[in-house]
């Protein structure tokens, strides 16, 4: 049961990457916009996703930070998965483009941490692990939307 705990929260074991976890787990959620991206309802399915990704996370953040021995371990990357769907959250699916500008986007937002994301981290379990990051998402998300208005020749959905 613990290794299939392990695979859910690591995001089939992205977590798990020895060299930066946070920045590979989130290519999960890069993998995980691309498929929603192809429903033709991509709003609609990225807001259950987050919804389910979010009570699944926050069901294990207490297992996950005992099983790893710390608070918010390395291991769980639920939140990078989310918080990378939150930035991508818009009406159509994102483009390629869109897909990679998002991913830098969101992991700036995510190593700096800014008001209050770094103060939700203090709530305990799952919550403090995955709010941060939904916050990180919410901050990336409202850039995306600044570059679409900048740049409204590009293409930004598919």
């Amino acid at each position: 049961m613990n290794r299939l705990k392990l695979g859910v929260v690591s995001c089939g074991y992205l977590g798990l990457s020895p060299f930066a976890p946070g920045t590979v787990g989130t290519l999960g959620g890069v993998l995980f916009v691309y498929l929603l991206a192809m429903t033709g309802q991509f709003l609609l399915w990225t807001l259950v996703a987050s919804a389910v990704i979010y009570l699944v996370g926050r069901s294990l953040g207490d297992w996950s930070e005992s099983y790893a021995g710390k608070k918010d371990p390395g291991i769980f990357v639920l939140d990078e998965v989310i918080g990378y769907m939150v930035t991508c959250l818009w009406i159509r699916g994102p483009s390629l483009l869109a897909l990679v500008l998002a991913f830098f986007v969101f992991r700036f937002f995510d190593i700096f941490k800014p008001p209050p994301a770094r103060r939700l981290e203090a709530l305990g379990g799952g919550d403090g692990i995955l709010l941060d990051d939904v916050v990180a998402g919410v901050y990336g998300l409202a850039v995306m939307a600044v570059c679409r208005l900048v740049f409204p020749d590009l293409t930004w959905t598919v």
